[in-house]
């Protein structure tokens, strides 16, 4: 089992480190007191279902807790359990502007001031920082960069992209995906609907897929679709965005638009990318009939 335990200094971006490890599958927990810790690791080792790889994050807001945290850790080595600690750090002057901006309050603040409070927090974090194995100084970092810099570090090696792209199928008439990034409407393309004998049929039988291929219009249109989306993959995954979600819409959600969402999914699969298919509406037609 990975275990990362990530501290730091408040304000240096603690929050945005356990929504990384998140969409790395970490299973996490933000802010455990440090006795806990040798039960939760024990509970993880146990369970029924595998959890390989888990993050919490432990700091200064656990208050009198906090100060278990060198001695749990020295159980934790004595126990023979391996972690790894991820420290995040940030200038005052940049923790200062950031507590400024959010208007939260520090963790040791009383009738300090915040400088002061920051120095505190760094004379008792010192003893931990020492122990870090990854230290990241998120003072010049954007969310997305630091993002980038865990999954650089904390990724599986044996995996590839961990952008999930999603494709759905639908109809306009039916109403446009609330969560697409992307959507492409393809009712300018030739309709089978309008052919009696491919009526009844879907985008995923064999005579409707061949009408809908056939037309010199569509063939353009999926060379500059799949030139489009190949460019455009690299650029999100060095966003640091986790999912993708492509609409592709016809009239009804049955024909054309399932058609080539099936084409653009067997592309992306062909490109070992990480892909789901939906096809939301293709069997709204027939439920409206049985009603």
């Amino acid at each position: 089992m990975r275990f990362v335990i990530i501290t730091g200094l408040s304000g240096a971006g603690k929050s945005q480190a356990i929504k990384a490890f998140e969409d790395l599958d970490y299973f996490c927990i933000d802010n455990l007191p440090p006795k806990l810790i040798p039960k939760f690791t024990d509970l993880c080792l146990k369970s029924q279902e595998k959890i390989s790889k888990v993050a919490i994050v432990i700091d200064v807001r656990g208050g009198v807790f906090f100060d278990d945290l060198l001695k749990e850790l020295e159980n934790l080595r004595n126990g023979e359990y391996s972690y790894e600690i991820l420290f995040l750090d940030a200038s005052d002057e940049v923790l200062i502007k950031r507590f400024k901006e959010t208007r939260r309050r520090h963790p040791l603040a009383s009738s300090n001031l915040l400088s002061v409070s920051i120095q505190k927090e760094r004379k008792k974090l010192e003893p931990i920082k020492l122990l870090a194995d990854q230290m990241i100084d998120t003072s010049n970092l954007k969310p997305k960069d630091l993002k980038a810099k865990i999954v650089e570090i904390y990724k599986d090696k044996n995996k590839k992209s961990k952008l999930l792209i999603n494709i759905v199928s639908f109809g306009f008439k039916y109403g446009i995906p609330l969560d697409a990034d992307l959507v492409f409407d393809v009712r300018f393309l030739p309709n089978p609907f309008y052919i009696e004998n491919l009526r009844s049929l879907t985008g995923k039988d064999e005579p409707v897929r061949e009408y809908v291929l056939q037309s010199s219009e569509t063939n353009i249109f999926l060379k500059k679709l799949i030139d489009m989306i190949d460019f455009l993959i690299p650029y999100y995954i060095k966003e640091g965005k986790s999912q993708l979600v492509i609409g592709i819409g016809c009239t009804g959600g049955k024909h054309r638009s399932v058609t080539i969402a099936n084409y653009l999914y067997h592309h992306l699969k062909g490109k070992d990318h990480w892909v789901m298919m939906n096809h939301r509406d293709i069997n709204k037609d027939s439920e409206a009939l049985k009603k």
